[in-house]
């Protein structure tokens, strides 16, 4: 199938372009690199379009193309940024979406896999863990955009009898995430460890998110594009994992021998975050296969060599 990859610069962008490529699929990848990056484009059989989602150009290369699929994950992504701008949020995560979603239904596009949220649009969650029933109350302009984009696929879905699937992603980590970024605990504390850095915990690291590594999230997109099923779906373990817990099995991992300080916890954070799969299993036959653990040696030897990598050149 040709399949266009929206964001395919991105952390899970990337991945799941590189996943496509060895799945036999025709790709190409649409982004405009403002934090996907172009060594991530690491995969000759790619096509890139280097555009804006909202910018006539991006409508243009979607037609050019003419894509069987659009597996959409470009976003903006950064929720503290969707706060303090909620317009720039709704542009990109919004207008931008819907440039491409109208554009690929006047290429004649089969489907779209939409790249959602799975913490950011259930908010405070009333059952542990929150399945797809779960009351959708997010708590940032981010999440709310993602909840809007998911209506928007529901109503091309009744009126261009346009099939979907919302992917909804719980914290997602693994190769590729940015250490310096605004998403990503794992990343984030790996960069500081194999850098020999200290670590602060925000509060006191009870905090739990329900981590999925990046290769099972490329294996549910895979899925998702032979699947009969429309409409959103839990990609994430069922699994709490607490912040401290996230330290520990770092720091065994890394060889990092310090101890991490607490400060104050973030203003209006979570708590408690986790996503139920069954639903997953069911309708795409997906289920996670990496434990945290796992994932965790591999996400820290992917950065311990990249950070070799750097020193060399």
């Amino acid at each position: 199938m040709k399949v266009l990859v929206t964001g395919g610069a991105g952390f899970i962008g990337s991945n799941v372009v590189d996943g496509l490529i060895a799945a036999g699929h025709h790709v190409a990848v649409i982004d405009n690199l403002s934090t996907g990056r172009r060594a991530n484009l690491n995969n000759p059989a790619a096509e890139f379009f280097e555009f804006d989602l909202r910018s006539r150009h991006c409508a243009d290369a979607i037609r050019s193309f003419e894509p069987d699929i659009i597996d959409h994950h470009a976003a903006q992504i950064d929720v503290r940024r969707s706060v303090a701008d909620p317009r720039f949020d709704a542009e990109v995560n919004v207008l931008g979406m819907l440039n491409v979603i109208e554009a690929g239904v006047a290429s004649g596009v089969k489907k779209i896999v939409f790249s959602s949220s799975g913490g950011a649009i259930y908010g405070e969650q009333d059952v542990f863990p929150a399945p797809e029933s779960h009351p959708c109350r997010p708590a940032s302009p981010y999440g709310l955009t993602k909840r809007v984009g998911e209506m928007y696929l529901e109503w091309f879905s009744l009126m261009q009898r346009l099939p979907y699937v919302a992917l909804r992603y719980a914290n997602v980590y693994g190769p590729r995430q940015d250490p310096l970024g605004e998403a990503g605990v794992c990343a984030i504390f790996t960069g500081r460890m194999l850098a020999g850095q200290p670590i602060t915990i925000n509060g006191d690291g009870g905090q739990t998110r329900d981590f999925v590594y990046v290769g099972d999230v490329v294996r549910a997109n895979l899925l998702a594009l032979v699947s009969d099923f429309s409409g959103p779906v839990n990609i994430g373990t069922g699994v709490e994992t607490s912040v401290n817990r996230v330290f520990e099995v770092l720091a065994k991992a890394s060889g990092y021998p310090h101890k991490a300080s607490h400060g104050p916890p973030k203003p209006g954070e979570q708590y408690r975050s986790v996503i139920d799969p069954s639903l997953a299993a069911k309708v795409l036959g997906w289920r996670p296969e990496a434990d945290f653990e796992t994932g965790v040696a591999r996400t820290v030897e992917f950065f311990r060599k990249a950070a070799q990598s750097d020193r060399s050149d």
